[in-house]
């Protein structure tokens, strides 16, 4: 397993930096909050990194995409965490493009594929009903009916809903409104079709997602996401690529975290001495980069076993989700605690990175259900 970047990966963090530094400062997120933005997110700057090529990151090249993995995915996540970049990123370029390249049919791919990777067309995953992650809690039906299905429930916190073109939507196959008891399965749901209604919810982070609710909403049998597969399974392989991007952003944040927090110190005096000359606060400092810099490795083992299919990748998933949110956490915390009463503040930026880590850690599963995942994959 590499751990360090090669030349090509090296370049593509160092495009996303400057670009993000140019045009996506921690200001701009500051403007798309403080005028309430309908989208939640530039479109602009969508279009632009797409025309670089971050919405084809995942896309096969055989519908123009640029095919460069996972690990490289988790790259441009981590250069957002450390600018606060909002952007259908993770919803439609990860976890939807994934969900499409491992279980939609030959044509469901050439019909949307090409406009993802293009930019104009926005997918979001629809799966969690609960106040917590729980995906396989599911209560949506799927009843068969005339040759197809017809589609009834309700879903929460789906990440840029308020949106997507396309919703990547989880249900419980069964031979009635009541039946859910049948074997789980992903379908592709036309976010303008009749009976889908969706509700656009606004995060703690200023981030956005959205209720649906499904109301007999009929869908052929061509709308079903891996039709030979185990739906479960295939979920489970959709939202760990979504989990391991996670991790690597929430590196992001927690390393932007510190490096503010240096730079404060360096700058603030008390009793004639920089803060940064106080030992205890430099011990502080030097726990909180070994805990970032181990968070960091399990993050880029975790990418690269989503990339590589490989039979680790739950395991190392969730060890990198619960432990890169335990990092960012702490790097929170201590941001907070070092900065004084004015961290607390909507002046100082360093809060809307604290807002932004508590999302991010509960997003698809936080730090407790990644640890008891964890114990169950090893027999406990």
């Amino acid at each position: 397993m590499r751990y360090s970047l090669d030349e090509e990966q090296q370049l593509l963090q160092d495009s996303a930096r400057k670009l993000l530094d140019a045009r996506s400062p921690v200001a701009a997120q500051r403007e798309l909050r403080d005028r309430n933005d309908a989208n939640g997110f530039s479109r602009r700057l969508w279009t632009e990194v797409a025309e670089l090529g971050w919405s084809a990151l995942l896309v096969p090249e055989a519908f123009g995409g640029v095919d460069l993995g996972h690990a490289a995915a988790a790259i441009i996540a981590a250069e957002c965490g450390r600018t606060l970049t909002a952007l259908p990123f993770l919803s439609t370029a990860v976890t939807g493009v994934t969900a499409l390249v491992r279980g939609g049919s030959p044509e469901q791919q050439a019909r949307i594929l090409p406009s993802v990777a293009a930019g104009t067309c926005l997918l979001a995953l629809a799966i969690d009903e609960r106040p917590r992650h729980a995906p396989r809690e599911i209560s949506t039906v799927a009843v068969r009916s005339d040759g197809g299905y017809r589609l009834s429930g309700q879903k929460i916190f789906a990440l840029d809903g308020h949106v997507a073109d396309y919703l990547i939507v989880s249900a419980r196959i069964g031979e009635s409104e009541q039946d859910g008891r049948g074997a789980s399965a992903l379908f592709l749901v036309d976010a303008a079709a009749s009976g889908v209604r969706v509700e656009r919810t606004i995060m703690i982070d200023s981030r956005n997602a959205a209720d649906v609710w499904l109301t007999g909403v009929q869908l052929g049998p061509e709308d079903r996401l891996g039709l030979d597969a185990d739906g479960a399974a295939l979920l489970d392989s959709v939202l760990d690529a979504g989990r391991a991007l996670l991790a690597a952003e929430l590196v992001g944040l927690a390393r932007e975290c510190l490096r503010r927090t240096v730079q404060y110190l360096g700058e603030r005096r008390q009793f004639g001495r920089k803060l940064a000359e106080f030992q205890s606060l430099q011990h502080r400092l030097a726990h909180l980069l070994c805990e970032i810099e181990l968070a960091a490795s399990l993050a880029r083992a975790a990418a690269g076993a989503v990339q590589e299919r490989g039979e680790d990748r739950p395991l190392l998933v969730s060890a990198a989700k619960a432990k890169c949110a335990e990092a960012a956490t702490l790097a929170a915390n201590e941001a907070i605690q070092m900065h004084g009463g004015i961290g607390m503040t909507d002046e100082l930026d360093i809060g809307l990175f604290v807002k932004r880590i508590r999302a991010a850690c509960e997003t698809y599963g936080g730090v407790a259900f990644h640890c008891d995942r964890v114990a169950r994959l090893h027999g406990f």
